[in-house]
């Protein structure tokens, strides 16, 4: 199974809550009539990732199928088309972008409704191959980061190898998806042996420079 992630950024001019009102209304009705969507989720950036400074996205969008080929089978349906005609309504066309992943599942608890999701989105440090980058972030970077106290569930996406075809650079190289029991976990973590450990390493395998997040609350619409 793949999962497709967009990255989503209002249209300007557009009103935070009538964004996300849109997004979680309109325009999901339209996407759960698109055939063989198996699960669909919103993470809606939470109203403290706005108090300094306007957030790189104002959530992610999450689609899973069977595979690439059904994908490619459903994309000139009419109602494939019928939700892409419905994007610039309420989104950033300039700054849409999407990846294809997998899911490396390093840590699995039950999460509920409201507990905080951090997403951070990953680029490799320049000269590294992609093998290596993926082999690194699974096998040595997610233990480190399955010991952080007050995580539930970790999930790393990592970009499915046809991305780089013929040269090609997704504009991400993974996305990592943390669920916390509630922010002050989040923040308490921070302040651990484990987190310090966990950002030490980062330099081994990520780009240097500031990693970009969001904080969001999941919605289950499918």
């Amino acid at each position: 199974m793949v999962k497709v992630i967009y990255f989503i950024k209002r249209k300007p001019g557009m009103d935070l809550q009538e964004f996300r009102r849109y997004w979680l209304n309109q325009h999901a009705q339209l996407v759960l009539k698109v055939p063989e969507v198996r699960k669909y989720v919103q993470s809606h950036t939470m109203d403290s990732g706005y108090r300094r400074h306007e957030p790189i996205y104002d959530g992610v969008a999450e689609l899973w199928y069977d595979s690439t080929d059904v994908m490619r089978g459903i994309a000139d349906t009419p109602e494939s088309r019928a939700a892409l005609a419905d994007d610039p309504n309420f989104i950033d066309m300039e700054k849409f972008r999407f990846v294809i992943t997998e899911e490396r599942v390093q840590k699995e608890n039950p999460v509920a409704p409201g507990m905080p999701k951090l997403i951070a989105f990953i680029k490799r440090k320049p000269g590294m191959a992609v093998e290596d980058f993926q082999s690194y972030w699974r096998k040595t970077h997610g233990p480190l980061a399955q010991r952080v106290p007050g995580i539930r569930r970790y999930v790393q996406c990592h970009v499915r190898p046809s991305a780089y075809a013929a040269g090609r650079e997704p504009l991400y190289d993974g996305v990592a998806e943390t669920w916390f029991e509630d922010e002050a976990a989040m923040k308490a973590g921070t302040g651990t042996a484990e987190y310090r450990a966990v950002r030490a390493d980062e330099p081994n395998f990520i780009a240097p420079g500031p990693l970009p997040f969001i904080v969001a609350l999941e919605h289950l619409i499918l």
